[in-house]
């Protein structure tokens, strides 16, 4: 299997969470290519589960790869650059399938003592795909006893692991708030409810909930990353909407700071004279290794003696924390080199990385359990 041709096929079309059809149709064809004795190929929505019989089972294992991509317009000058205007694999999901496409390779031409189940996930990014996923009448059925994944990073050389007993990915929520108001024109404020100023003002007192709300032992971050409010320079605008992200290392924290949101935009429809109403979007879970799940890992790859480090927590979000919060398992980095950050418009992982995650997990799945 050539991993750099299938990684370059895979990232000129990406798609938006739960519209990955044509990423669905090439995963098909790739898995098709395979030795299909032992595979049963089940299609969920615009992901797949693939079960791979094992030689003399006593479990199944799980392996869980993410497949949508991100609405990031392109900047990497790729001879290979996405082909769908406006959308790009900027979170190295195209590393991530790959990956998981050379694993299930290796075990269906040699399989390994226990069954496997290949996890095709849409919609990491959004709405979320592993929480219906987990719902789904497919999984019940071949319901894992224990499960893994990746995600690449910047952060370390290209082939380097990287992981860590405790949480590894933090606790993520979506933030919408919508202020109605009242328009009107510029020369006649006191006519209006003016909705960028009522947006503004809670923007700016948002900032307070960390400083002076949450305990600065507890990890917590309030992003504001879009507001849009107003149709022209001389009309006050009747409606304001805000967007961003809410991240905590604890459940706790998560649930003080959205009631602290709540009181704060309350408090603006009493001084601004508005509506409002606030949607959470996606929230994901915290990505938890127990130290009885990652410590063989750990143990594994100092044995073998493959490039690792421990790591420290990320505030980044992962939908797999819905999986370890059901099942034993473990997540773990895999470095991709310097480059820039995840999400970025010129995201360019090193493809070296590729054959390294391959031989890691395989080879953890042959020698390692």
């Amino acid at each position: 299997m050539d991993y750099k041709a299938i990684r370059r096929a895979l990232h000129q079309i990406p798609e938006i969470g739960f519209e990955e059809k044509e990423t669905q149709a090439f995963l098909l064809e790739q898995i098709r290519k395979l030795p299909q004795e032992r595979l049963q190929i089940k299609i969920w929505k615009t992901g797949l589960f693939v079960h791979v019989a094992g030689r003399n089972p006593s479990r199944l294992i799980g392996y869980r790869t993410d497949i949508d991509g991100l609405p990031v317009p392109e900047k990497t000058g790729y001879s290979f650059a996405s082909r769908h205007e406006g959308k790009m694999h900027a979170c190295g999901h195209d590393f991530h399938m790959t990956i998981a496409l050379g694993v299930l390779e290796k075990v269906a031409r040699q399989p390994i003592k226990d069954d496997m189940l290949f996890i095709f996930q849409p919609a990491e990014e959004g709405p979320g795909g592993a929480l219906p996923m987990l719902a789904s009448r497919e999984f019940k059925k071949w319901k894992p006893d224990f499960i893994l994944a990746l995600h690449v990073s910047p952060d370390f050389p290209a082939g380097t692991i990287a992981t860590r007993e405790g949480i590894l990915f933090a606790n993520t929520s979506e933030l919408f708030i919508d202020f109605h108001g009242k328009g009107g024109h510029a020369a006649s404020p006191h006519l209006t409810h003016d909705m960028i100023v009522a947006a503004s003002h809670f923007i700016v007192s948002l900032q307070t909930i960390v400083a002076r709300r949450v305990n600065p032992l507890h990890s917590a971050v309030v992003t504001i990353g879009k507001m849009t409010a107003g149709t022209k320079q001389n009309i006050i605008a009747e409606h304001a909407r805000v967007e961003g992200t809410i991240r905590t290392l604890d459940q706790e924290t998560m649930a003080l700071i959205k009631d602290d949101i709540e009181r704060q935009v309350k408090a603006v429809e009493i001084a601004y004279h508005c509506t409002s109403r606030i949607d959470y979007g996606a929230n994901y879970y915290q990505v938890f290794n127990r130290a009885e799940d990652v410590k063989p890992f750990l143990n594994f790859l100092l044995s073998r003696k493959y490039p690792h480090v421990i790591c420290g927590e990320s505030m980044t979000g992962e939908d797999f924390g819905y999986f370890l919060k059901e099942l034993p398992g473990f997540m773990f980095w895999l470095g991709v080199g310097k480059t820039s950050g995840l999400h970025s418009a010129d995201f360019m992982p090193d493809e070296t990385a590729l054959e390294q995650g391959v031989k890691v997990i395989s080879d953890y799945l042959i020698n390692g359990q």
